[in-house]
């Protein structure tokens, strides 16, 4: 059996002017359970929230650190290009010192040699320490290590033109034969002995050498020989002939 229009309108006027009677209805009803769930889940819902702003804001401190960690990334990356341009200027400043270095190393020997070609000139030292002191204008000269000592006894007398011990000084390169004499003073006559010298060594070896003559002093007759007779002469000082 129904409610009446009268009993309907009742029963609303007490649920708007009776609270009790209204929580008590909705409690029959579940609405408190439901209201306890809606509450729930809106502080769950608040939680939620709360955590995500806090999510937010370590991201928001993540994006600036790794804004400050590119800019100290992009600093040290300027530094280290400001490093590898100091270091290129420094490489550079080097190999001129260096190139300096050897062109006052190589100043220095000629200056020595020069010393050496005016004091044997003055007679401060001997024809045999002036041989020994440009023994390595030999080596140098001709890109070799070692120059050996060719030491025979000619018999026939055909150098000196009488029996003698020669002596001369041998580079062996390329299988190629080269005698040299160190000499102070190089004359139109060392010129040709060198050439006897060559002529019985091809005799003796089976080889025929180049000839050439490392000297201090170069006199023009001897310019004019070694062209026709095929002696090459080489100034001990370079650009300078002694002359």
């Amino acid at each position: 059996m129904g409610l009446t229009a009268e009993e309907k309108e009742r029963l609303l006027r007490a649920l708007e002017v009776d609270r009790e009677f209204r929580y008590a209805l909705m409690g029959l009803l579940g609405f408190k359970e439901v209201l306890e769930r809606i509450t729930k889940l809106e502080e769950g819902h608040r939680m939620i929230l709360e955590r995500i702003a806090r999510i937010e804001e370590r991201q928001q401190k993540l994006e600036e650190r790794f804004v400050r960690l590119e800019e100290r990334q992009q600093k040290l990356e300027e530094k280290f290009a400001q490093l590898e341009e100091r270091v290129v200027r420094l490489e550079e400043r080097f190999a001129k010192l260096e190139e300096r270095f050897a062109k006052l190393e190589d100043e220095v020997r000629e200056f020595r040699r020069l010393v050496t070609v005016i004091a044997h000139r003055f007679g401060v030292i001997s024809e045999s320490g002036f041989r020994e002191v440009l023994r390595y204008v030999v080596q140098e000269v001709f890109k070799v290590a070692e120059v050996r000592r060719w030491v025979y006894r000619d018999e026939s007398g055909y150098v000196y033109g009488y029996p003698a011990v020669v002596e001369v000084d041998v580079v062996v390169r390329d299988g190629e034969h080269v005698l040299i004499e160190v000499k102070s003073r190089v004359s139109r006559s060392d010129v040709a002995e060198l050439r006897r010298i060559g002529k019985l060594y091809e005799e003796v070896c089976g080889v025929r050498p180049k000839l050439a003559i490392v000297g201090g002093f170069i006199d023009p007759e001897a310019y004019e020989a070694a062209a026709k007779l095929g002696v090459e002469l080489k100034p001990a000082v370079r650009g300078w002939s002694g002359t």
